[in-house]
């Protein structure tokens, strides 16, 4: 599941509706969300993932295999996780992980398309109950 800020009761997208892409390799995990924009935490996510108020990830997981490498005295020690069991992604204003990034591939154009035509959409209906004296 992809979430908003940890928060089960705000998701965002999921694997199995097809909302949520995940693939990982050497360097990392990346994922694809396509959030619905006409909910509110839709839009937040993009609105805010937009103007990179949020511009993060963090994830919630669990362990299974790790290995500790403790370094020198001057160095904390290093803990390489070599194997963890994913249950969310989510969008958050303060990451855990600072090396992750959050931004928009989808065109501004193909959004504001989208928004003007929901509108002509809300428009067509508002016009149509005020023909037949519905307000």
């Amino acid at each position: 599941m992809a979430l908003w800020n940890h928060n089960y009761d705000r998701p965002l997208g999921r694997t199995s509706s097809g909302t949520l892409d995940l693939r990982s390799d050497r360097v990392g995990l990346y994922f694809g969300l396509n959030p619905d924009d006409t909910t509110p935490d839709g839009m937040t996510a993009i609105g805010t993932v937009r103007r990179q108020d949020v511009s993060g990830c963090s994830f919630g997981f669990t362990v299974t295999r790790e290995t500790w490498d403790d370094g020198d005295d001057a160095q904390l020690p290093l803990r390489i996780i070599e194997e963890a069991v994913l249950w969310e992604v989510s969008l958050c204003p303060d990451p855990a992980y600072n090396e992750t990034s959050a931004s928009l591939t989808r065109s501004e154009t193909s959004m504001d398309n989208a928004a003007a035509a929901r509108r002509r959409v809300i428009q067509k209906i508002e016009r149509d109950h005020r023909l037949r004296g519905i307000n």
